[in-house]
């Protein structure tokens, strides 16, 4: 069988999405399509627009077979961290072909790219750091040192600058990493670029999509043209059931709360907080009004607004270097947790249970692992702003979502 697995967050799932998916789904001939979508917080620090139920739902009902959850120790983190995890549990749940987009295209520049940097990874360490030195993020110090190191090179390699091309890189880096026996394959990013705010391209990114609902205001009639029926549908029944969608603003009064009350040298032992960090994070905090405004007195060259998002979400989960260092270990995740299945994926799930290295999960509470543990509390604070509407206690009770693809049904609601 061909098992397609796909990395995604679907914030939410629009057309750009859609093109990915049957795309990749027609270059893999898969069979079935595995897909590990990052739970209540992203990969760039940002709570998720709904919780990852209803997303669950929109990636079902548009063709994906089975959802896993990325645990939150991996989902908020660096491209390689998040692509590690990622990998990991696709590889465990058996799947042997992993599609991509990136605005390369072509699979084998990335082959050469991972090749290339295994060959000289001491030497490109040290470019890093100097560049790291400069005040540079260590994404960008990366890119410049690659280019630098390659500049006068014929060989076939990418352009890491390119947010797709990264995320692309990690995955087959990890897949070596792994020594595993996936297959990756790419296709190119139609039309809007990743961080691309206009709605000008039918295919737009999720970033303008974000834009028009979050900053703008305006009602989802307005991106409906950007998404498929089944992801209009189910932010429509959102709103109805919510009334807004999860942005950092909801949750600056909460971030305030922690950064007032907690001390420097607490702070300073929160995962992410480095190099004197938390004093900047206490001066600011008493002068900004809102979150905006208190990542434009923060932010700096060196620490972008992903990382200072991605720190802010730590200091909410109260997330320690020392709970890292003890249990992010991505390339050995510690179980797979099934979020939603169509009829298809329920099947082929049934066939590889026994066989699977590690615990398959289908309830919150039927496990007591640290890392799980994590993963209910992201997405408890994730509804705190909504917890008159929403509750906590969901999270707790939730079970895998049955999709019935032929009927077009959900079938255990």
């Amino acid at each position: 069988m061909n098992i397609l697995g796909i990395v995604v967050e679907y914030n939410p799932f629009h057309l750009g999405h859609l093109h990915h998916l049957r795309a990749s789904q027609e270059k893999t001939k898969a069979d079935i399509t595995i897909a590990v979508m990052s739970g209540s917080f992203l990969q760039r620090g940002e709570p998720a627009l709904t919780d990852k139920w209803r997303r669950t739902k929109m990636a079902l009902k548009n063709g994906v077979d089975l959802v896993i959850e990325l645990p939150y120790i991996y989902s908020t983190q660096k491209a390689e961290t998040f692509s590690d995890g990622a990998v990991s549990l696709l590889d465990t749940l058996g799947v042997n072909k992993l599609c991509f987009g990136s605005e390369s295209g072509e699979i084998d520049a990335f082959q050469q790219t991972v090749e290339k940097v295994t060959e000289h990874e001491h030497e490109l360490d040290l470019l890093v750091k100097q560049y790291v030195k400069r005040g540079l993020s260590y994404p960008k110090a990366f890119s410049e040192a690659f280019d630098d190191y390659y500049q006068d090179s014929s060989s076939n390699t990418i352009d890491l600058t390119k947010p797709n091309n990264i995320l692309g890189y990690q995955y087959v880096k990890s897949i070596k990493k792994r020594a595993s026996s996936i297959k990756a394959y790419t296709i190119t990013r139609e039309k809007s670029g990743y961080h691309e705010k206009s709605l000008s391209n039918k295919i737009a990114s999720a970033t303008a999509i974000r834009h028009e609902l979050i900053e703008k205001g305006e009602p989802i009639e307005r991106v409906e043209a950007n998404l498929p029926k089944a992801s209009t549908e189910e932010l429509l029944e959102h709103m109805k059931l919510i009334g807004d969608f999860a942005h950092w603003e909801h949750y600056f009064p909460l971030l305030q709360y922690k950064i007032m009350t907690e001390t420097s040298e607490t702070l300073c032992q929160i995962y992410e907080c480095e190099e004197g960090l938390e004093h900047r994070l206490k001066k600011y905090i008493f002068q900004t009004h809102s979150f905006h405004h208190f990542m434009e007195k923060v932010k700096t060259k060196r620490y972008t607004w992903t990382r200072l998002q991605r720190l802010f979400v730590h200091i909410l989960m109260n997330t320690t270097k020392a709970f890292m260092e003890k249990y992010c270990e991505p390339l050995s995740p510690p179980y797979i947790r099934i979020l939603g299945m169509s009829t298809e994926g329920r099947d082929y799930l049934s066939s590889i249970k026994n066989s699977l290295s590690i615990p398959l999960i289908t309830r919150a509470m039927q496990m007591e692992h640290p890392v799980l543990q994590r993963d209910t509390l992201s997405a408890q604070i994730h509804a705190l702003p909504y917890i008159k509407k929403y509750g906590l206690t969901e999270e707790i009770k939730g079970i895998p979502i049955q999709f019935n693809k032929e009927k077009n049904v959900f079938t255990n609601e």
